[in-house]
């Protein structure tokens, strides 16, 4: 929405970090409407390539939308030894599905999202991320991710969330009864990974998450990510595993795969669950 824009800047303001915005230089607004969940915004910035908005809050900019899709990604997929059925949970951008191609070990891909309007501004604006839907592997349910898992009992290897932040449409999918949901969705040695907000903004939402997750998963990771235009710089993801630890890879890139990465590494995959002093003892008291 153009009100939202102040002498050619939007600035982020969000009630989930008060006291501070985000603001990027805009040199057009490219698309602006309502849809039947949110208001979606799309802009061509002067500097991070095209943006786009949900609400008011970033989702991703050309320019680093890819640390954040390849650590989301990848954690839990490098993870699982074996993984053949992946769910995706919001992601209408199609950048997490860009990514999972990247697994020829993978047979079928799952992605609920549940504002279909998302995904078509996304392959209209976003090509370079929707590319993601044109796997044929891919198969997309417009529908709210907390009822489709009541469907799929016992069916996937991994689980992504990439969900918006917990107010609006995404709220629902940072609570407790969303994960029990996922754990039983999950068949033996399966996977969850979620965006996990901010430790440095977010810290009551970041230790609820893991404080739910810990209490259904016998294993839980809380990883961090760098990402330049998300709200303190960085974002987390939260993961639980029904079996293989998460801080560290069972399988690894090929070289080939590699060469086209450009943040996850099997190194970084490690030291993203080495937490500052402060975040260790954030989540140790949980």
């Amino acid at each position: 929405m153009t009100d939202a824009l102040i002498d050619g800047w939007f600035s982020e303001v969000c009630p989930m970090w008060p006291g501070r915005a985000l603001s990027l230089q805009v040199k057009e607004t490219l698309y602006s409407r309502r849809s039947n969940f949110q208001q979606i915004d799309v802009y061509q910035t002067t500097h991070s390539g095209v943006m786009l908005v949900l609400d008011g809050i970033i989702q991703c900019t050309e320019e680093d939308e890819f640390a954040y899709q390849e650590m989301l990604t990848h954690l839990p997929m490098f993870s699982h030894p074996n993984p053949k059925r992946v769910l995706v949970i919001g992601g209408g951008d199609g950048g997490i599905l860009r990514e999972l191609g990247r697994h020829d070990v993978v047979d079928e891909i799952d992605i609920c999202e549940i504002d279909e309007d998302v995904i078509a501004v996304s392959k209209q604006f976003l090509p370079h991320m929707a590319v993601g839907f044109d796997n044929p592997r891919v198969t997309v349910h417009i529908a709210d991710g907390s009822d489709f898992i009541k469907e799929r009992q016992a069916y996937y290897d991994v689980i992504i969330v990439d969900s918006s932040d917990p107010i609006g449409p995404g709220e629902a999918l940072f609570k407790e009864p969303f994960y029990a949901g996922m754990k039983t969705a999950l068949r033996d040695g399966g996977i969850i990974a979620t965006q996990g907000e901010s430790f440095f903004l977010h810290k009551e939402v970041v230790t609820d998450l893991v404080k739910v997750v810990r209490g259904l998963f016998p294993v839980c990771g809380y990883a961090y990510v760098l990402v330049p235009t998300y709200p303190g710089g960085n974002i987390g993801t939260c993961m639980g595993s029904l079996g293989p630890q998460v801080d560290r890879p069972l399988r690894r890139p090929t070289p080939a795969t590699q060469a086209e990465l450009r943040y996850y590494t099997p190194e970084i995959h490690e030291a993203a669950f080495v937490l500052p002093h402060f975040g260790r003892q954030m989540l140790a008291d949980v």
